[in-house]
């Protein structure tokens, strides 16, 4: 059973499964494309990725322009994340803004993002395990950043530090430069 509860943002949906536990641990139902057909329109998913990722890593903010727009269903197998979300939909309402959320294995709380929407994380444990259900495959010549840390989108990181970035996330786009592909 799962909880499907729309965010802010519309299209953006947190999604909390039953967790059973017990002295032997627990037990949840992932994904269940049947019952996820309502948050996605019947948007299949082609790709699963899986990053590991230390504690401070940040990672974001990433896209992929139309074709190969990915919606995401994310979820965290071990460790934390403040997961981070950002509409680039031009026509919508909430262009611009952002979503936090913090995901962790102990939670079991997913989230799932539609095509149109930067994402990105930060790891708050080390050995965190992220995972990533993808409604198009990778297109190296569709991805795109948004910096992570532009002004102009206001995102509190909740940061104690500098995190850690990857060359591309360091070279990201501004935000006011940002011609978004998305309607």
């Amino acid at each position: 059973m799962f909880r499907f509860q729309e965010e802010a943002l519309s299209g953006l949906y947190s999604i909390y499964p039953s967790v059973f536990k017990d002295e032997r641990g627990y037990f949840f139902e992932a994904f269940q494309s049947e019952k996820y057909n309502v948050i996605t329109g019947g948007q299949e998913f082609v790709q699963d990725n899986i990053s590991k990722s230390s504690k401070g890593i940040l990672r974001g903010l990433h896209f992929q322009k139309p074709p190969f727009a990915q919606g995401k269903l994310v979820q965290v197998l071990q460790g934390s994340v403040l997961d981070i979300a950002v509409d680039l939909r031009r026509n919508s309402a909430t262009y611009g803004q952002s979503f936090k959320k913090i995901l962790s294995a102990d939670n079991a709380v997913q989230l799932y993002i539609p095509p149109g929407f930067a994402h990105g994380f930060y790891t708050l444990e080390d050995h965190t395990l992220f995972s990533y259900k993808c409604t198009a495959p990778y297109h190296a010549a569709s991805e795109g950043c948004i910096l992570w840390n532009d002004p102009a989108l206001k995102i509190d990181w909740e940061l104690f530090e500098l995190p850690i970035l990857s060359e591309k996330d360091k070279l990201g786009a501004s935000f006011s430069d940002f011609e978004t592909p998305f309607l």
